[in-house]
Order: C-alpha cells, then structure tokens, then sequence
C-alpha cells in the first residue's frame, strides 16, 4: 500500500511539473509585442441597451429599408448611463433590428463632446454563454466522469487554439506545423483525460495523429494538383494585411483550419474503434493480434 500511495504522488509530482511547465511556455508565448492590424483610433465598441425606437424602417410587407433611428443606453465606454439617439441599418452583416429592450453592440467615436455611434450589430453574449453552459452541463450530466473530462478536453483545446495557435502563428511559424503541433497536444492531453495510460488511450492517440498528418497531406497534395492554395479565399485582401505588417504566412492559414476541424472527427473515430477493440479483448482474451486488428478494420469501415 506504501509502495502504491508513493507511486501516484510520484505520478502527481509529475503532472503537476508538466502543467506548471506548460502554463510558463503559454506566458512567455503570449508576450509578444503585436503591432495593430487595423487602426480604428478614436473607435471603440461598447455595449447599450434600446430604450426607445425614434423612428422605424419597416414596411408594410415586412422588410425593412434604409435605418432605424433609434435611442439607447449606454452601458460600457466613455459615454456609460448616457442615452444616444443613433441609427441602426437594415443590412444582414452590420446593424439589427432593434426593438425597446434589446442589447446591442455600438461602434463609437467620441471626440470631446462630439459622439458619432451607429449599431454595429445585436448583442449576443449573453446567449452564448448560455448555450455553451447548457452544453457543458448535459455533457457532464449523461457522460458522468468520462463527461466531466471531455468538457476539460474541450476547454483545453479551446485555450490551446487561442493561447498558443495564434501567438505562434503570429510569431511568423508555419500555420501548418503550428496546426500540426497544436493537435499533439490536445489529442495527448485529451486522450488521456479520457483514456487514462492505457495501452487503449496509446492506441488510439496515434491512429488520431496519424489520420490528421494525413489528412494534411491530402490536403497539401490536391493543392499541388489542383492549383488551388491558401490564397484561394474570398478574404485573401483583407488577410494580406497580415503578411504585409507582420510577414504572417497567411497562405497556410486555409490547411491548418483543415487539419484543426477534423481534429474531433478522428478523434472521435479513434478512440471508438480502440474502445470497441479493447471490450472484445477483454472479453475474450485468446483472440490474436491479427484477429483483433481484423475486427477494427470491419468496425472502422461501418464507421
């Protein structure tokens, strides 16, 4: 019992190294000087509430045409617990449909006593966090522990993208590698979460790595073939601000999303053919290697 209690806080002491390793990588990561992509000087977008509509846009068959003028409450910026008569376009990108109560997003420039705002679109915050603890809490709710871990996999990977991706990217390293790094570390530290060190969860990292490294190279290879690269995009002018600033590598931005989307389907695809493979042998522990593998192949074809 000695030996065995040593053991885990061995394997704790080495975790805990692990993380605190890691959390100092992230912030000497993040501390890169970032120079301002786009320069909106004098502008800034604050949060406000519609209290009331001074004149509308719709018509009488139902759309809307030309702006709102409307009055709202400021809750965030400079101008906060003011109230801003302002106007609201018809467009499906910028603007909303504001009706009295609604929370909306207000780009703003303010100078002196001079404030120029319009509604840049509605505020939806709020629903978003709702929807994702919904999520979270039916995931914990009908996963139990295994549902537990899945949600600290899918907030480890969230963290990984925003915290690590970005600044290396930013950093001028290849999108592509960068993807490729950035998917060995959440499929290690997600299979394990799951899995635990097992030879199932060792089984099932490497079909997960394997299946995204060529899903890469898929990728890379049909550009080659087709003609078609990262600069291929509706928003490659926007997107070469980047390159011109910063010298970002923006043409690998388009297979490194590839690479990160179908992360979670082999993911997913992985772990359920070594779960399935691993029950079998358990409960039947005569069959071989060759038998075994045989039986994932059948499984993996249906799926």
């Amino acid at each position: 019992t000695g030996l065995l209690t040593k053991k885990k806080t061995v394997r704790y002491l080495v975790y805990l190294l692990l993380v605190c390793m890691f959390a100092v990588f992230v912030i000497k990561l993040n501390q890169v000087e970032k120079t301002e992509l786009v320069v909106r000087t004098g502008q800034t977008f604050e949060k406000a509430k519609v209290v009331k509509i001074l004149q509308d846009n719709l018509e009488e068959n139902g759309t809307r045409v030309g702006e709102q003028k409307v009055r709202v409450r400021m809750l965030t910026g400079v101008r906060k617990g003011e109230e801003l008569d302002i106007t609201s376009s018809s467009g499906y990108l910028f603007g909303a449909a504001c009706k009295p109560g609604m929370k909306v997003i207000v780009m703003q420039s303010v100078a002196g006593d001079s404030t120029v705002a319009s509604v840049y679109t509605q505020d939806r915050e709020g629903i978003i966090y709702i929807f994702a603890i919904i999520y979270l809490l039916a995931l914990c709710l009908i996963g139990g522990k295994q549902g537990i871990k899945g949600c600290l996999g899918l907030i480890f990977t969230f963290f990984c993208v925003i915290f690590v991706y970005l600044p290396l990217v930013y950093l001028k390293y290849s999108p592509f590698w960068t993807a490729v790094f950035v998917c060995f570390i959440t499929t290690l530290v997600t299979m394990y979460l799951i899995g635990g060190a097992t030879k199932k969860t060792c089984a099932a990292t490497l079909g997960t790595l394997a299946g995204v490294v060529l899903a890469g190279i898929s990728a890379w290879c049909f550009s080659k073939a087709s003609g078609i690269s990262g600069y291929n995009v509706s928003d490659i002018e926007t997107l070469m601000t980047l390159w011109n600033t910063n010298r970002i590598q923006v043409g690998g931005l388009l297979f490194s999303g590839l690479l990160i989307s179908c992360l979670g389907a082999v993911m997913d695809v992985a772990m359920s053919i070594s779960s399935a493979i691993d029950e079998i042998y358990k409960q039947n522990s005569s069959l071989t290697k060759k038998e075994l593998f045989k039986a994932g192949m059948r499984v993996g074809r249906d799926m």
